[in-house]
């Protein structure tokens, strides 16, 4: 049975960025905590360029790829690969389509927001229980436009490191993450578009007449 790489289920982490709401309860001083879901809140619909790095943990870089993406609430989500290896992610949050147009196939497959990253899920707006399993903290930059939350782990078995989202101007401009086994992921989003309107059918894959279509069962 076909079986997503580990590369790709990082991605599709990130990608059911796609499933965005649960705004958290504010108080009357915001903390960290809820400067960071205003700004997520902001965010109904995005379309992005991103470039991402993989970085091993000697510092050298892995892979660079140069990404579409687009997302809406609550359900969708599109992360296109461009270069250097063309590749299409894309869920409405019922359905997961992964096209690889090289090998001239899609695999079709049920989508379980539970297997989303905390990235995704951070996107999402999802940070109702996000206190309990992370310090989540303002750092200081050089300049008033920018706005960097860390996120550090309240568990030492934890997965991950650290987390920084940075916002410039209330619009996002960098996720990065480090992983516990060293290795570093870096988001970085350009020409963003918050809040246009997308149809609902950007997030529905038809797959091109000739293409193989395997539908995968997901197996935890």
């Amino acid at each position: 049975m076909y079986k997503p790489d580990t590369n790709l289920v990082r991605l599709t982490g990130l990608l059911v960025i796609t499933t965005l709401s649960m705004p958290l309860a504010r108080g009357a001083e915001p903390g960290p905590l809820q400067q960071l879901d205003q700004l997520l809140e902001e965010m109904n619909t995005l379309t992005a360029d991103v470039t991402q790095l993989i970085i091993e943990s000697d510092g050298g870089v892995l892979e660079e790829s140069d990404i579409r993406m687009m997302l809406k609430r609550p359900d969708g989500f599109s992360w296109e690969t461009l270069s250097p290896f063309p590749e299409l992610v894309v869920t409405d949050g019922k359905q997961l389509w992964n096209y690889q147009p090289d090998l001239e196939q899609v695999v079709v497959e049920d989508w379980d927001q539970s297997r989303s990253e905390l990235a995704a899920q951070l996107l999402a707006g999802n940070t109702e229980n996000l206190d309990q399993e992370y310090l989540v903290n303002l750092r200081e930059t050089d300049s008033a436009e920018f706005t960097e939350f860390t996120l550090t782990p309240r568990a030492a078995d934890n997965i991950y490191r650290q987390i920084n989202l940075t916002f410039q101007n209330r619009n996002l401009d960098m996720i990065f993450i480090d992983s516990s086994n060293g290795q570093k992921t870096v988001w970085q989003f350009s020409n963003l578009s918050i809040n246009s309107e997308i149809p609902d059918s950007a997030f529905v894959f038809v797959p091109p007449v000739g293409v193989e279509v395997i539908f995968n069962s997901y197996v935890d």
